[in-house]
């Protein structure tokens, strides 16, 4: 058995449609929400086992990392998050660079001899890492209207992987790698499957027009927060509407918060563009905090505890 694990987003969906283009293989597809990364937990193996993990923190699975190795399957895994110790085994393969300019796709890009450079473009821009993306593009000679699409595509694959749970989402992350998985390049998908690319455009931008309306609970010269309503909208818009932020003012840092179930909320960290660190060390601070030096999160943020968070990030950035 090949199980495929790999996180909800476009880094993740676009890391994997470059691995199954260049050799592919009936594989289980194990995904989820974007925050929903202990996906190691969501099933089992057996001696002789093969799995792949993309862009999902070593570290937040490495009890199960451990037991699978132990049981005889192997495992390769490739992420751009802090890792924690990285067990020593013959069986385990890892690609890990936690560099702030790298993401998952862009390490299989590199893996894959730069073999299908466009899904790893997009992957880039919907991380938004887009001089990485534009670094990359370079030598390929795209016209302006074709980078402008690529970044886009990149965008709405990001922003649908986003919710509270599936029903939040425009598509569940494994339907949509499926109905991305047998194009070549980004440009014959969203020629080919024009209502998919269409959904999740008029999707994206309908909930960026009401974002676009909030203010901020909170702002100073160092940073803003805003505090989104407690619907499916502003769940799915939370982590581009970040990176918008993040862009629209790059010297400062970016807090966007939703409700989840329950007196808690989840928190979404961009540090400054100007300076991409921090957002992880902030972020671990709380119990179920993490991700990157430039973008980082919060899973639950006890509702007591939030003007805490505010202090703490102010602090932080200043």
């Amino acid at each position: 058995m090949h199980f495929d694990v790999f996180n909800g987003d476009a880094d993740g969906i676009c890391a994997l449609i470059q691995l199954r283009l260049d050799r592919p293989l009936a594989s289980r597809l194990i995904t989820g929400i974007k925050r929903d990364i202990q996906l190691l937990d969501k099933f089992t193996v057996t001696s002789g086992d093969r799995i792949t993990v993309l862009d999902i923190s070593l570290q937040t699975n490495s009890v199960r990392v451990k037991e699978f190795l132990n049981q005889g399957a192997r495992i390769f895994y490739v992420d751009h998050h802090q890792p924690g110790d990285i067990p020593k085994h013959p069986h385990l393969k890892t690609l890990i660079n936690t560099d702030s300019a790298i993401c998952t796709s862009l390490l299989v890009n590199q893996y894959l001899n730069g073999k299908y450079p466009l899904w790893a473009i997009t992957a880039a821009f919907g991380d938004n890492l887009n001089h990485s993306a534009e670094q990359l593009a370079a030598p390929l000679n795209l016209s302006q209207t074709e980078l402008e699409t690529l970044k886009n595509l990149g965008i709405y694959i990001n922003y649908n992987g986003y919710g509270g749970c599936i029903d939040d989402l425009h598509f569940a992350p494994d339907k949509l790698y499926r109905e991305m998985a047998e194009f070549q390049s980004p440009f014959d998908f969203i020629g080919g499957n024009r209502d998919i690319f269409m959904q999740l455009e008029q999707g994206y931008r309908e909930d960026m027009a009401n974002a676009q309306r909030l203010v901020p609970e909170y702002q100073s010269d160092a940073v803003a927060v805003f505090i989104l309503p407690d619907t499916a909208w502003a769940r799915r818009v939370n982590g581009v509407f970040g990176n918008f932020l993040a862009n629209l003012n790059p010297t400062k840092a970016h807090a966007v918060i939703t409700h989840n179930k329950g007196n808690d909320y989840q928190v979404g960290v961009r540090a400054p563009l100007s300076n991409k660190t921090g957002a992880d060390e902030l972020c671990a601070a709380f119990p179920t905090g993490g991700g990157r030096k430039a973008a980082a999160g919060i899973n639950h943020l006890p509702g007591d505890q939030l003007s805490i968070f505010i202090k703490k990030f102010e602090d932080f950035y200043s």
